[in-house]
């Protein structure tokens, strides 16, 4: 009966089935996984196979700061220990130690080492101006006077302790902190950062601005900063160093010349080029008014007297 439906072509031949009335094929897996790609990064190994080569240089850094970031679990191994700064260490311990392949700071330029340190450490007001520092305009690098693996100092990781580290370059200024009037930045009171952020200010000399953007100098010569109804326009226009010495000099007071009056002249004269008030004429400089400070002791502002008596 089969045969005669057949011929019959009331059943369909198995070659007269089309190929769109085959039931779909279960998909199946392929064959082999495609490669990795290259541009996939490499691994991590993590600090504990650094310190199997570099026990020494393991030693010192663990009792750094920089230790804290193998407890960084938010951040991933990128920034965790030492590939937090060296980079993935997976090719370098491939290659048998390879320095080709891993980030070493002695072989590297200045951006390179300042755009390292600065992925952790660009926030905060100590680094906000890093792109206005004179050291990094003048290709001073971070680790120039910072030591990440063996610091000698408690803070900072330093390279040395200030001034010394600082006279390694400012030569000059240790002459000047040696003057028989200074600031006594040698002897340890002050401290060279205190008044200049090596990182950058918006200012001149990398000088920082008190806790009211004013000089530097009202940090600690706050009795000096008014705001005075009567104030002394040097005070306002040129700062401390219309006066003073900065970091010292031969003259009692950091000034600029050994008698004050010669520096009060300097503007109080009755030549045309000066807007201030020249000296009376009945004072005589040889004798009673030696000084103007004798009578004039108010001389950096004064809330009672336009000429800044008491």
């Amino acid at each position: 009966m089969v045969v005669i439906l057949v011929f019959a072509g009331l059943i369909p031949s198995k070659a007269q089935v089309s190929p769109a009335s085959k039931p779909a094929s279960k998909p199946t897996a392929p064959e082999s996984t495609p490669a990795k790609d290259s541009s996939t990064p490499p691994d991590y190994m993590g600090s504990e196979v650094c310190k199997t080569c570099h026990a020494d240089i393991y030693s010192g850094w663990e009792k750094t700061p920089h230790w804290k970031t193998t407890l960084d679990t938010k951040g991933g191994p990128s920034h965790q220990g030492c590939e937090s700064c060296h980079g993935p260490g997976s090719a370098h311990v491939a290659g048998g130690g390879d320095i080709t392949k891993i980030f070493t700071f002695n072989n590297a330029s200045t951006k390179e080492i300042n755009d390292r340190c600065m992925v952790c450490h660009a926030g905060g007001t100590e680094h906000m101006n890093e792109i206005n520092s004179v050291h990094t305009q003048n290709d001073v690098s971070c680790i120039s006077c910072h030591s990440p693996h063996h610091s000698t100092t408690k803070d900072f990781l330093l390279v040395k302790a200030q001034p010394v580290l600082c006279y390694g370059c400012h030569l000059n200024k240790k002459a000047e902190f040696s003057m028989p009037f200074h600031h006594r930045v040698n002897e340890g009171l002050i401290q060279c950062s205190d008044c200049h952020n090596p990182h950058g200010t918006v200012g001149p000399k990398q000088v920082r601005t008190s806790s009211t953007q004013d000089a530097v100098c009202f940090k600690c010569h706050s009795d000096k900063q008014g705001p005075f109804v009567y104030e002394h326009p040097p005070m306002k226009v040129d700062g401390c160093e219309s006066c003073h010495m900065v970091h010292g000099g031969p003259n009692p007071h950091l000034l600029k010349v050994s008698n004050v009056n010669l520096l009060c002249l300097q503007c109080h004269t009755t030549s045309s080029f000066s807007g201030a008030p020249g000296a009376p004429s009945f004072h005589n400089q040889a004798s009673f008014f030696q000084s103007c400070v004798l009578c004039h002791s108010a001389i950096h502002g004064s809330n009672f007297s336009s000429t800044f008596f008491k």
